[in-house]
């Protein structure tokens, strides 16, 4: 008879060729998919390569996003974003997306993740495959080079820790609050390599970029992984995105193989900030209210997708931002560009004043685009770390894409259903 099994588990097992793990034993996995970037690929890929003399395990399996250092601004991008579009040419790679987008968007949309499939990323942000029903996590270019000749990579099978959301979400509040009132609860290191799990009435009521949102941020939890239990919402996003057909029933958690269980009310959720220098600082969002602040930023892939503008445009509809005040707005991808532009969305937030950006990681990353010395800044990022988007002085609050909205009006921080009432 088969142990239960939770969904990181099954995964697990899956890539591992097994029934089943337990937690805590270490295993051999195989790689679906291996992504990586700009930064963090080509140009620390190649030159150990080179010197292995090694090649890639299988081509069809890597996929290539340009994205952190684009567009190139000065000598030192260039020779970066060079060296990924000359080695991705050279290897004849097949899944190559330049200047489209920020990965963690980018790669989903085109179909590349999928209910059951065992993921790395060369990135922090890369557990945003979870939303899927994928284990995906971030690596370095050490464990990367491992990936990408052998294809596998072992590791440890981790525990569970459910995030359990009753109830509905309250006008104007999102994925990112709900995000920033976990993280404020369990700290940066609360579920230190761990699966995260999110589950409930309100996770599933959640469209497919929000539930991104959450496995994404899962990284300031500290987790490996963050999953949401792929569903029919999952199967109908995957098949408008070049892939249809998808099974989701065998990715669950079976009842009682988490390792402990938090429940949350969705219902009772504020809008949430989370102060400087860091997301754990949160706090309802009537905690900061009357903060001044200089620069609103809508971006990055935790704060810009579709869904995002869609926030914002609700708020800025008929509006104009404060004087003194700069609204900042970098699509995540192209695509979701697009279809803002197709919305009338994206021309609501321009005729509220905002400045748009190109759709790249940008300030969020602290490339390219910086903010000020000295600014206040409320951002829809994932991180406000010193020093991470502009100068050690910026101070830089995070909140969802509602809150940077109804602030960038306000020209203080504020709690955008005072604004929408």
């Amino acid at each position: 008879m088969t142990a239960i099994q939770s969904l990181a588990q099954k995964l697990i097992a899956r890539a591992a060729g097994r029934e089943e793990v337990r937690v805590g034993e270490v295993v051999t996995c195989q790689v679906d998919l291996a992504m990586f970037h700009d930064s963090s690929g080509p140009r620390r890929l190649k030159p150990m390569l080179e010197q292995l003399g090694a090649g890639i395990w299988d081509k069809d399996k890597v996929v290539l996003v340009m994205d952190h250092y684009v567009p190139e601004r000065n000598e030192d991008s260039r020779r970066i974003v060079r060296i990924a579009r000359e080695w991705a040419r050279d290897q004849q790679l097949p899944h190559v997306y330049d200047s489209v987008g920020i990965c963690h968007v980018v790669v989903p949309q085109h179909g590349h993740i999928r209910p059951g499939l065992f993921c790395v990323g060369g990135d922090s942000h890369s557990p945003t495959g979870g939303a899927f029903g994928a284990y995906m996590f971030g690596v370095g270019s050490t464990e990367m080079l491992g990936v990408v000749t052998t294809g596998a990579i072992w590791v440890q099978v981790p525990r569970t820790m459910g995030m359990r959301w009753d109830g509905r979400l309250g006008a104007s509040v999102t994925a990112k609050d709900m995000m920033l009132a976990m993280i404020g609860r369990f700290g940066m290191n609360g579920g230190a390599y761990q699966a995260v799990e999110f589950a409930g009435e309100a996770v599933r009521a959640l469209p497919m970029q929000e539930r991104m949102t959450l496995a994404n941020m899962s990284a300031e939890l500290g987790a490996q992984v963050g999953l949401v239990a792929p569903d029919a919402v999952t199967r109908d996003w995957l098949a408008a995105h070049g892939a249809p057909g998808v099974d989701v029933a065998p990715w669950h958690s079976d009842a009682g193989s988490w390792a402990e269980e938090h429940v949350f009310d969705a219902a009772a959720l504020a809008p949430q900030v989370a102060a400087p220098f860091s997301p754990a600082n949160a706090g309802d969002a009537s905690q900061f209210a009357g903060t001044q602040i200089q620069a609103a930023y809508i971006g990055a892939c935790t704060g810009a997708k579709l869904e995002d503008l869609r926030f914002a445009a609700q708020v800025l509809r008929g509006k104009r931002v404060a004087a003194g005040v700069r609204l900042l707005v970098a699509p995540a991808s192209h695509a979701d560009r697009d279809a803002a532009i197709s919305e009338g969305v994206l021309q609501v937030l321009q005729d509220a004043g905002a400045q748009l950006l190109p759709s790249a990681c940008g300030i969020c990353a602290g490339y390219g685009d910086s903010l000020d010395a000295d600014e206040t800044v409320i951002s829809s990022t994932a991180r406000n770390f010193k020093g991470r988007m502009g100068p050690p002085s910026t101070r830089v609050y995070l909140a969802s894409a509602y809150t940077v909205a109804a602030s960038a009006i306000a020209g203080r921080i504020v709690d955008p259903r005072e604004v929408l009432a």
